[in-house]
């Protein structure tokens, strides 16, 4: 099939918006092989929440797993994060996001926020994110009237600077 659009409803509502250049669906494998994919995640409110591309992806359809390659970039406009690598598998179920163990995934924030870092893993229901291997960047902590609370787990080492910009150390984790 070309040019294929799929919206995903529950209970009446929109959860997600899928488009495709090119779509083959395996039902043996329980597969669909997506080309030049983009999707469109809705929160609660009927709002974008998250959207991103993919060269390519392949959605499980019992799961609704996806594997991403070819170059993925995803956006989440609640996070005010973007997220740029080779390849992240989305773990729909368990609601986790992961980078290949060997290829860099590259975060930034319109604040200046700027991460790149080997074993990426996210959890949406927790709102976390780390990495297991090397990562080097920066971190802009801004001091609002929300005050939101920042903890480094492990007992990890930061470097402060006077710009409120942190550098994490390899196997530092933000919570």
């Amino acid at each position: 099939m070309e040019n294929v659009e799929y919206v995903r409803v529950r209970s009446w509502d929109i959860q997600a918006r899928f488009l495709a250049e090119r779509a083959e669906r395996f039902e043996e494998r329980g597969l669909m092989e997506l080309r030049n994919f983009s999707f469109e995640q809705f929160g609660s409110q009927g709002e974008v929440d998250a959207f991103g591309r993919a060269g390519s992806a392949s959605v499980e359809l019992d799961s609704m797993d996806i594997f991403m390659t070819d170059g993925v970039r995803l956006e989440v406009e609640s996070e005010e994060i973007a997220i740029e690598t080779i390849q992240l598998e989305w773990r729909d179920e368990a609601r986790i996001l992961l980078g290949a163990n060997n290829e860099e995934v590259h975060i930034t924030r319109e604040d200046g926020t700027s991460f790149a870092g080997i074993g990426f893993r996210a959890d949406t229901r927790q709102r976390t994110w780390e990495f297991a291997g090397a990562v080097m960047g920066t971190y802009v902590h801004e001091d609002d009237d929300e005050e939101e609370d920042m903890e480094i787990l492990d007992d990890v080492d930061l470097a402060v600077y006077t710009d409120d910009t942190m550098a994490i150390p390899e196997g530092g984790t933000i919570e």
